[in-house]
């Protein structure tokens, strides 16, 4: 057993416990507290900054834990955005009525979750970080209780997410039940045996239904729309960006590196589950109004393109998949953070809300066009090229197995992209030449605020623009795959 491969995550977990005690020991006055969140946040830059100049790879208790490219790619991932998102809490604190402290602990225990997630390699891992992930957001998400619409997603989220968990040990004990494998490098040994097993298939097939609903993917997206627009602002933005890039990171695991013959038998489905969950996610933002609302119909969609580098089955899809969520953190901590500061005293995150901005706060303004025109998928934002490399990755796969699947997989995703120009661009319009700006007075911001702005700008600009470092990382992630 190397215990000190998983020291990253310690440390995680003690940043949180202190986080949790502080106040509760010492009883700090409220504006001392924001001291907390941005010593949280030096402690988890500090552990990124060493993660990035040193890293050791191999396994951990039995084989349970892994920490290889993959993992460390990911976790990465988590520390940035779990950064981005205690920045956000700060500015959204005074909408909190009280344990803003405890929030920011459970952000970073949602973090933990999400690290041990990226290192899972059996069943009983994946289980267990997938779960400390969810409960933690079932309290965040309900955390303004004063607030109905916060409590109601709340309750939303916990009876469909209990579904899903349950969905997700069923179907992990019919695994173990049939093979007697829980670790996945072992399973991936016997599973071609087990091909024309039906409860084998069931138990793999409930596994899936369990991680689609992490990622919102049709048909287990109902739940994305109302705990994007009810939960708090920061709760909702972490769930965009870390939730569904720890569901799809144990979801490459499962399918790559546990069950790899199996995934090759099922390209039809996956290719059907990603061409419906694009063009649902686009239509039903089409009519939307409520801003945080069209980001979690946004969202499903954005979970339909990142699954066609799971459908393409192949080390170049799962890179762009992997460049893809660098690109989108960026992009999606940039909307809410221009949510969070707009409409802050706002119970009602309408549209019409940004209207006049350009005039109020230029840099909020050109922040909120910027991550509108990425998520499009226009050059020479993050998501163009992002999404290029998913639709050649499809094209190419199709090119290789003759299946015309993956050719109306692609030309479905050109279409929800011209769909997705239409509510993107209202935004934009909303920003620039709304008829009615009722409040033209200027928006104070925070250096800290103006700092995360800048960050995901230049996020954004330098993913799109010098995309050849982070798609050679994803390339390297990738590969631990296929070992």
């Amino acid at each position: 057993m190397n215990a000190s491969l998983m020291s990253l995550e310690i440390w995680v977990i003690a940043l949180g416990v202190v986080l949790m005690l502080a106040d509760f020991g010492f009883g700090l006055a409220p504006e001392r507290r924001r001291f907390l969140a941005y010593l949280a946040i030096a402690t988890l830059g500090t552990l990124l900054i060493t993660n990035l100049g040193n890293y050791t790879t191999g396994t951990a208790f039995n084989g349970s834990f892994v920490e290889d490219t993959l993992a460390v790619f990911f976790k990465r991932f988590f520390l940035v955005a779990a950064m981005l998102v205690l920045f956000m809490s700060v500015e959204f604190s005074d909408r909190i009525a009280g344990g803003i402290t405890e929030y920011y602990s459970l952000i970073v225990f949602a973090l933990s979750g999400m690290l041990f997630a990226a290192s899972a390699n059996d069943f009983a891992m994946l289980f267990v970080s997938i779960e400390l992930i969810t409960i933690t957001f079932y309290v965040l998400t309900s955390f303004q209780r004063g607030r109905l619409i916060s409590l109601e997603a709340g309750v939303k989220y916990l009876i469909l997410g209990a579904l899903s968990s349950a969905f997700l040990v069923f179907g992990i004990a019919l695994v173990w039940g049939t093979t007697g494998q829980l670790n996945f490098n072992k399973l991936a040994l016997v599973a071609a045996q087990f091909e024309t097993n039906k409860i084998f298939l069931l138990g793999v097939l409930f596994v899936l239904v369990g991680l689609g609903f992490k990622i919102a993917a049709f048909p287990f997206q109902i739940w994305a729309p109302d705990v994007y627009q009810g939960a708090p602002t920061p709760t909702t933005a972490f769930l965009a960006v870390g939730s569904k890039a720890a569901g799809f990171v144990l979801l490459l695991r499962v399918l790559f590196t546990a069950l790899p013959d199996i995934a090759k038998h099922w390209a039809d489905l996956l290719i059907v589950i990603s061409g419906i969950t694009i063009l649902y996610g686009n239509l039903c933002a089409l009519p939307q109004r409520n801003l945080k609302r069209l980001l979690g119909y946004s969202s499903i969609a954005h979970a339909g393109y990142l699954l066609l580098g799971v459908a393409a089955l192949s080390v170049s899809g799962q890179a762009a998949l992997l460049y893809y969520l660098a690109g989108y953190l960026f992009t999606v901590v940039a909307a809410f953070l221009v949510i969070c500061v707009v409409m802050r005293h706002l119970d009602n995150e309408d549209i019409s809300a940004l209207a006049g901005l350009h005039q109020r706060s230029p840099l909020l303004a050109v922040t909120m066009t910027l991550a509108m025109v990425s998520l499009a998928g226009i050059p020479p934002m993050a998501g163009f090229f992002g999404k290029f490399l998913l639709l050649k990755a499809v094209i190419q796969q199709g090119a290789i197995n003759h299946n015309h699947g993956y050719y109306c997989l692609a030309f479905t995703a050109l279409v929800g992209v011209v769909i997705s120009l239409y509510y993107y661009f209202g935004v934009i319009r909303a920003i620039y030449w709304s008829p009615n700006t009722p409040d033209l007075s200027p928006i104070p911001l925070s250096g800290p605020v103006k700092f995360s702005v800048c960050v995901c700008i230049a996020g954004m600009f330098w993913i799109g623009l010098f995309p050849s470092v982070v798609f050679n990382l994803a390339t390297e992630a990738a590969k631990a795959l296929s070992l």
